[in-house]
């Protein structure tokens, strides 16, 4: 047996490997089964952001974007501090779920905003979940990133709306999210990023390329 300390709680728990999958699966279940349950909240797996440089593992979206990165005992941290920066530049809070084997390392790693899960083996072998640490508002998201989180046809849609010449429209991607970040307010872009996300009906339908476009396709799973 091995123990975890809990600052005052302490849990004997087995030492057993637990793959990504494992955690996230049980995530789902047992800490989002009440916002998978919930009409007003979308969860997505593998949410793309940059246009796919980086993924979320899980996004929760809602009131705002929440981020969660899982490092389970057969991952590295190798990238984290680059996810870290990624996560930084678009979710208003995200979350690190981890293995008892990289707490240590990753409180090093992720900025104070972050929040920390610890997951680990049950007695029966059953994954369990103790939030070590919850997290705070991130002050520091980027309006173009976010921005970044539309596909190309839903940007022009948004600025067909506030009247646009037609030939902005033409433009590549680019061009589109910087004109929606001098168009709209940060609040009003946020807003209207997580309508869109929410409207989606099928994740995995990605548009075409087109001629004058970004080469890079967004990745929403």
């Amino acid at each position: 047996m091995h123990t975890i300390s809990k600052d005052k709680l302490i849990i004997g728990v087995k030492v057993l490997a637990m793959n990504e999958a494992q955690i996230r699966q049980s995530f789902h279940r047992k800490v989002l089964g009440r916002h998978h349950a919930c009409a007003n909240t979308l969860v997505v797996d593998e949410l793309g952001l940059k246009h796919g440089r980086c993924r979320a593992d899980i996004a929760v979206i809602n009131g705002h974007l929440n981020g969660f990165e899982i490092k389970s005992d057969r991952d590295s941290l190798f990238r984290l501090s680059e996810q870290v920066v990624t996560y930084g530049a678009v979710f208003d809070r995200a979350t690190a779920i981890v293995t008892e084997r990289h707490l240590s390392s990753v409180q090093g790693i992720v900025p104070d905003w972050w929040g920390l899960i610890v997951c680990f083996c049950g007695p029966r072998g059953a994954v369990k979940f103790w939030t070590k640490k919850k997290p705070s508002i991130n002050r520091s998201v980027d309006p173009f990133s976010v921005a970044q989180l539309l596909w190309s046809h839903e940007a022009r849609e948004i600025l067909g709306k506030k009247a646009v010449s037609p030939r902005l429209l033409r433009q590549s991607r680019a061009v589109l999210y910087g004109c929606l970040t001098d168009l709209l307010s940060m609040p009003e872009l946020r807003r209207t990023v997580r309508a869109y996300l929410m409207a989606r009906k099928n994740w995995r339908c990605h548009e075409p390329a087109l001629p004058d476009d970004d080469l890079s396709q967004p990745s929403a799973t």
